[in-house]
């Protein structure tokens, strides 16, 4: 499946939750399979902190031929006969303001200075997103959508969705997401951003004016996140205690390698397979992900919270919700442990909300909503084929 990027400008001003107002924007967005002649079969995807509105398919080169290694981020999930069938709907995906994957963000021109925005940016919430990507739907003649899914981050706002705009989702589907952030994952968010604002080439936050990129800060926040991503079965299945290659070279007794090892302990540099693994997760992010733009994306997470304006009740919060639910969780996942999805569904069954649930034993960690575990895609292609489909408006087809 070959897709193509497309840019929306919006010139009506959206007034963001923190009072501020964005007098202009860009998004990006694509979108798979066809629309059908009611515009009952949208589905949109919202993404989590990384990604981007690059959802499933391959870019082509000059001459049409796929790019190798281009694939959406959700692929493995959505496309011609994949649980979300693009055969069958209509998908959308849509990279969120203050992204760096071209909707208006940090890296790009302020209309009032004509400097890259930087740090001025202004903050943005899942709130702001949702009500950007409902302006995006209203451009496309959409008028209610048949689901809208999301995993971690977009699964917040999959769930935000069904409170703005109850009447605009007939499905949400969230998968490995949760209400808010408990105090340990915005400390682990806060540490994050720490080591980017003290990088040197950080510059407040107007690197670019100085032509320069914190890509110190940026590889040590990447290989923070990782660690939390990942489960320890699966970190010690893949590297345990294993040794990089010149360590095992002096334990076999290479005296070439004994003299090249002891340069390395002067120069702290990498001895266990887990400490490669994730200097090279955090290089490769460093070279194509914008700094203030982790920034904003990580507060969002953090000031994610529908309870709040309800003296912190989940269940008086959700009570505006109309939407049906499919709700999944992974046994491994700590960041956002199966312990907060069934949180979302007390609260959703206390307002006697239509919802299914599925905890899946998967080893994987958070990252297991990414991967090719057949129980859970086996969930989704069931929901859409038994619970989507049938909710279609008389004489819609999917």
């Amino acid at each position: 499946m070959i897709v193509t990027p497309h840019t929306l400008r919006f010139d009506a001003p959206l007034l963001l939750q923190s009072g501020a107002v964005l007098s202009g924007y860009e998004l990006v967005y694509e979108t798979y399979g066809t629309l059908n002649a009611d515009r009952s079969n949208a589905v949109l995807v919202c993404h989590a902190l990384n990604a981007s509105h690059h959802v499933a398919g391959r870019y082509a080169d000059a001459n049409g031929q796929p790019i190798a290694r281009s694939e959406g981020w959700w692929d493995n999930l959505i496309g011609p006969g994949k649980p979300i069938d693009t055969d069958r709907w209509f998908v959308i995906g849509v990279n969120n303001l203050g992204s760096c994957f071209g909707s208006t963000g940090p890296t790009h021109l302020n209309p009032a200075t004509q400097q890259p925005w930087g740090a001025d940016f202004p903050v943005v919430t899942v709130e702001d997103w949702v009500n950007a990507q409902a302006r995006l739907l209203e451009a496309l003649g959409i008028g209610q959508l048949a689901a809208v899914v999301g995993g971690s981050l977009g699964g917040m706002q999959t769930l935000s969705w069904t409170l703005q705009y109850p009447q605009r989702v007939r499905h949400a589907v969230v998968v490995a997401s949760a209400p808010n952030l408990t105090a340990e994952n915005i400390a682990f968010n806060e540490v994050a951003r720490r080591a980017i604002v003290t990088d040197p080439d950080f510059h407040g936050g107007h690197y670019l004016r100085h032509g320069t990129l914190p890509r110190r800060g940026l590889r040590i926040a990447r290989m923070i996140g990782h660690i939390t991503y990942l489960s320890d079965d699966v970190m010690n299945e893949k590297f345990g205690r294993q040794l990089k290659p010149l360590v095992q070279a002096v334990q076999a007794g290479d005296v070439g390698a004994v003299e090249r090892l002891a340069y390395r302990y002067t120069t702290q540099d990498i001895e266990f397979q887990i400490e490669s693994y994730l200097r090279h997760q955090g290089d490769k992010f460093s070279e194509y992900f914008d700094a203030n733009t982790y920034l904003l994306i990580t507060r969002a997470l953090d000031y994610f919270d529908p309870a709040r304006h309800h003296e912190g009740d989940l269940s008086a919060a959700l009570a505006t919700a109309r939407a049906r639910f499919l709700l999944i969780s992974f046994s491994t996942d700590w960041r956002f442990s199966p312990a907060r999805s069934r949180e979302v569904l007390k609260a959703l069954l206390d307002n006697r909300l239509d919802v299914s649930y599925a905890e899946i034993d998967a080893p994987h960690g958070h990252d297991a909503f990414l991967l090719d575990d057949p129980r859970y895609h086996a969930a989704i292609r069931a929901y859409f084929e038994q619970q989507v489909a049938r909710d279609l408006p008389a004489g819609g087809k999917a």
